[in-house]
Order: structure tokens, then C-alpha cells, then sequence
């Protein structure tokens, strides 16, 4: 996994001259302290930079309940009373620690290598809140060093100018916001029990249509079948596919990853256009597995992924039942679609509030 496309950088100018300027000696100085041990973050534009909202990396629901039946003043009281008392992993916290451990494994294989993944904590909370994240991040030894906290303003006007890769987050209007900035997002939903994951690779599993790929293919299953559907994807098998909201480029490196594309679609009527869509791509996942229209949550039951993204709430809440921790992109015709039926605009956003 890696930097969606569109984030490589073309000829430079004189803004790229003085940022390179900036962090040659951004690194010299790092280079040159010797009173840390903390690696360095990233030069952005060489890393994959995932910004997660703070109410996804901790469980700040008791917070929360202050903020939304006591006000401001009294949430911000509460947070300076608690200072010191670390907040306790949220949902995207197990996600974040692998991606910590992917750039551990690779600093030891590439000592002069920088970071590949770069962690930004993007909130709405109060600067004065901002303490307490910083405790609860160094308790947690995360190495998240870049943090924009907008107090009560929405952060995501903020996402490009931190050159933001994958924005992570529980609320969905703020998702929806970043998908329409043409930024890679997704909305995490909380499991009542989670799957022992693993600490040693980290295991990211995706959908295939309106997640890595787009919903071209889905709109015509929704609006004409899957008769027309399966003619189709065999006239346009050598044509690839329209990339998707969370398409990448995948960097073949000896790294500790493993990833997952985990579709609906059936293998011999519609598996061979995503095969050579990926191929046409360059982009390599480890396992492909075709579904036929079988439950996801048994198969991710079993892959024990860190994060898995689905643009259907279907297949998040059956992945949630299992105990596997899901991301929704709202993106495309299966928005309009819940288990199969058809609905409108307003019960879909209720669908998705009930869930948070």
C-alpha cells in the first residue's frame, strides 16, 4: 500500500525548491540532535500520510457526552481535570500501532531510509485538549508529531495542505466532505469485540468496486442485473477499470504488509477485468478473493485484517458482527442501496448515524 496516485510531484518550481531547501535542513538538524531517540517524521511528500481524527485513534465517548450535555466549557474543564489520566485506545488505534511497526521493520532494513507512513492527528478539539492527546500519544509511545487542532472549525479545509493520503474518522459528514475534496476517506465503525490481531504485519483488506475501483461496474448490477452485469465486464475484460476513491500504487518493497482485496464479485463471470485492471495498474495485492456474493465477515474472521474497507454498510456491519475492524467510503451507486433494496437519501444517513 501506498501514496494514492496524483500526489506525485512534476517539475519543480520555486515553491518546491524552498520546500526541499527547508527539509535538507529540517534533516541536517535532526541528524545533528542527539538528545532523542524518537525517529524523525517523514518529508510528506515521500510518505503515505494517514490523518486520523481523535475520537477514532481514542475512545473519547465519555468525553463526548460532557461535550454534548454540559457544553464547551465544562468538556474543556473536564479534559484539563484529566490531564494526566491517558485516554484508552479507540478504533483506529491497533491500525495506527501496525503502521508504527511497518516503519520500525523498515528502519531496520533500511537504516537511511525515511518513514513510509506518516501519522497526522487531525480534530476540532480545543487547543487546550491538546495536552492531554499529547500525554495519552506518549504513553502509547506513538510517534505522531504533526497535529491540527481547528477548535470547533472543521479540519478537513486542512487535509490537502498536510498532503493527507487517507483520512480516517468517526463522523461521516466529515468523511463525505473529504471524499468530494478528492482525498481518500473513510468512516470507522467500532466492533463490540475485536479479533487478536497481529503484532508482527500489518493486514489491510479492501473491497474492489467504489473502493479500489470505481462504481461503473456497480452501477450497471444495481440498475440492470447481473446478467447484463456479467456480459459486460466480458466485453470490457481488456479495458481496466476507472480507479476508485482509495486506489493506490503499490511499492513492492521486503516490508511486513499484507494485503487483501475481498469482493463480491465472482471469479469466472467478472474476477478476470479486476485481475488485469491491478496488473494494468502495477498495483499488487498478496490475496485476491472472489466472494460470489458469500458474507465477508467469516473470510475476514479468518485474515484477522487491521482495517477493512467497504463502500456497502451490508458487508461493514457483517464484518462488525464478527469483530472485525471496518472503515465505510461513502462513495458511489451503493450509497443508494441498503441490503439489496433501494432507498433514499435521508434513511441512508440514518442507517449510517445509527451505526456511529
Amino acid at each position: 500500500m501506498s501514496k494514492p496516485e496524483g500526489t506525485e510531484r512534476g517539475g519543480q518550481s520555486n515553491s518546491d525548491n524552498s520546500e526541499e531547501k527547508y527539509w535538507v535542513a529540517a534533516k541536517t538538524l535532526s541528524d545533528n540532535a542527539r538528545t532523542t531517540m524518537k525517529p524523525r517524521p517523514p518529508k510528506p511528500s515521500n510518505a503515505v500520510t494517514i490523518a486520523v481524527s481523535s475520537r477514532t485513534l481514542f475512545n473519547m465517548v465519555k468525553e463526548r457526552k460532557v461535550f454534548e450535555e454540559e457544553g464547551l466549557e465544562k468538556y474543556v474543564a473536564h479534559q484539563l481535570e484529566l490531564e494526566d489520566q491517558p485516554f484508552t485506545p479507540g478504533v483506529s488505534f491497533p491500525f495506527v500501532k501496525a503502521l508504527m511497526n511497518v516503519n520500525a521493520r523498515l528502519r531496520e532494513l533500511y537504516p537511511d531510509s525515511e518513514e513510509l507512513f506518516d501519522i497526522v492527528l487531525m480534530t476540532n478539539n480545543h487547543a487546550q485538549v491538546g495536552v492531554r492527546l499529547i500525554n495519552s500519544i506518549n504513553y502509547y509511545d506513538l510517534t505522531i508529531e504533526r497535529f491540527c487542532m481547528t477548535g470547533g472549525e472543521s479540519p478537513i479545509g486542512y487535509l490537502k495542505a498536510y498532503m493527507t493520503n487517507l483520512y480516517l474518522s468517526k463522523d461521516s459528514m466529515k468523511v463525505q466532505e473529504a471524499i468530494e475534496e478528492g482525498i481518500a476517506a473513510a468512516t470507522m465503525f467500532t466492533c463490540d469485540s475485536e479479533n487478536e490481531l497481529s503484532d508482527t504485519q500489518l493486514r489491510v483488506a479492501f473491497d474492489g468496486d467504489a473502493v479500489l475501483f470505481s462504481d461503473e461496474s456497480e452501477i450497471i448490477v444495481k440498475e440492470h442485473g447481473l446478467d447484463t452485469f456479467f456480459r459486460h465486464e466480458k466485453e470490457f475484460e481488456n479495458k481496466p477499470l476507472a480507479q476508485g476513491p482509495l486506489k493506490s500504487k503499490n511499492q513492492r518493497i521486503n516490508r511486513p504488509i499484507r494485503t487483501y482485496l475481498v469482493t463480491a464479485r465472482s471469479a469466472a463471470s467478472a474476477g478476470a477485468r479486476v485481475l488485469k485492471t491491478l496488473r494494468s495498474w502495477g498495483l499488487e495485492v498478496d490475496e485476491a478473493l472472489f466472494l460470489a456474493g458469500a458474507p465477508k465477515g467469516p473470510l475476514l474472521q479468518k485474515i484477522r485484517p487491521h482495517i477493512f474497507f467497504d463502500d456497502q454498510m451490508f458487508h461493514i456491519e457483517g464484518a462488525q458482527e464478527l469483530g472485525t475492524i471496518a472503515a465505510h467510503v461513502p462513495y458511489g451507486i451503493g450509497q443508494k442501496y441498503h441490503k439489496g433494496k433501494r432507498i433514499d437519501t435521508n434513511t441512508n444517513n440514518e442507517i449510517k448515524m445509527s451505526k456511529k
